[in-house]
């Protein structure tokens, strides 16, 4: 795509300090990897110099920032102006519609004409494809499954049977969705399999990451509520909740029959224990064992978690131990010499 200066301003909403708005723009970096003709983004004027120094061609930035060696693009958001203007720059083309010859279609299924299906792709009996969806190698889309418009499916992702999947949902490499979730029952012969009846519902505008794992229910429903965007490798028990909006990050793993509300944030290697519930705009910080609700809003850490403010203090005082060990050393030394002085002196 070939943009100029002006015009990617104009598209910015933005207003254009310095340059000449018909130099066209080739591209769009961060500061450590832009080259010559690319824009670049600083979000303060602590950033300035180093994007100066930079090959850029112009610099978008914040209201604040009036004067530059470079030209300047100027909005109320440089990051989200840069998101923009990432998409402009999309390599990526979304394949024609049609069906490879290689895919493996059931008789019974309905795929439509906008849709396209890649290399190997297989859909199950039942199922329904929806217009602009697109299903690269290697998919498969199990029986009886509903995948709605515009929704992207990556290679090697497995949808088991019965499952249902919104429009506008992306989802990456080697995701699993509707597998089995960990039920088994204890008995004289051994561990006892529990049937998994129940189905999985990605609502719209969800996006998954690549490896993550999300089991179906064992009656019922597992959910993904609208517009929630889930990591990379991120495990999702049976019959979990999740509302809008929320952001689940790598590696959180969220045990069965959770409810998080919407708007909640699992960060990075968060483990949640079977059956809490989270409250809405609750934070849960990386690395956080929770075993109990946490209140909307609320921001816990730690292992077990609780409320962030005292788990700094906590570690804080934490860390002083080892010194305070030494004067406990120390003390009692001084405590050992004073009797002995005493009892000599006796």
């Amino acid at each position: 795509m070939e943009i100029t200066l002006a015009q990617l301003t104009s598209q910015l909403h933005g207003n254009l300090l310095g340059g000449d708005g018909t130099t066209v723009v080739t591209g769009v970096a961060g500061i450590e990897s832009v080259s010559e003709g690319e824009v670049t983004f600083v979000m303060h004027s602590g950033l300035l110099s180093t994007a100066e120094a930079s090959p850029a061609l112009a610099i978008i930035a914040p209201p604040d920032i009036t004067c530059s060696a470079k030209p300047l693009l100027i909005v109320d958001d440089p990051r989200s102006a840069f998101a923009q203007t990432m998409r402009c720059f999309d390599w990526r083309v979304k394949p024609s519609a049609g069906i490879d010859t290689t895919a493996r279609v059931a008789a019974s299924a309905v795929v439509h004409d906008r849709a396209y299906l890649g290399p190997y792709v297989v859909v199950g009996e039942g199922a329904v494809i929806g217009a602009d969806c697109t299903l690269h190698p290697h998919a498969v889309i199990g029986d009886h499954v509903e995948l709605g418009a515009g929704s992207v499916i990556y290679p090697q992702v497995t949808i088991y049977p019965r499952c249902t999947i919104g429009c506008r949902v992306i989802i990456h490499a080697g995701v699993s969705i509707g597998a089995d979730g960990h039920g088994y029952q204890p008995s004289s012969v051994g561990w006892q399999k529990i049937p998994h009846l129940g189905t999985v519902v990605i609502e719209d505008d969800v996006e998954i990451g690549a490896n993550t794992t999300i089991d179906r229910a064992t009656s019922g429903k597992t959910v993904i509520g609208r517009g929630t965007k889930i990591d990379n490798l991120v495990m999702i028990a049976h019959n979990v909740q999740i509302g809008a909006d929320c952001m689940i990050l790598g590696q959180a793993g969220i045990s069965g029959s959770c409810r998080i509300d919407d708007h909640a944030i699992i960060a990075g290697q968060a483990g949640l224990r079977d059956h809490v519930h989270i409250g809405a705009h609750a934070t849960i910080v990386g690395q956080a064992g929770i075993t109990k609700d946490v209140p909307a809003g609320m921001t816990v850490s730690g292992y077990p978690a609780q409320n962030h403010r005292e788990e700094l203090k906590f570690e804080a005082a934490l860390r002083r131990v080892p010194s305070l060990l030494d004067a406990v050393k120390q003390l009692k030394l001084q405590i050992a010499e004073l009797e002995a002085r005493v009892n000599k002196e006796k």
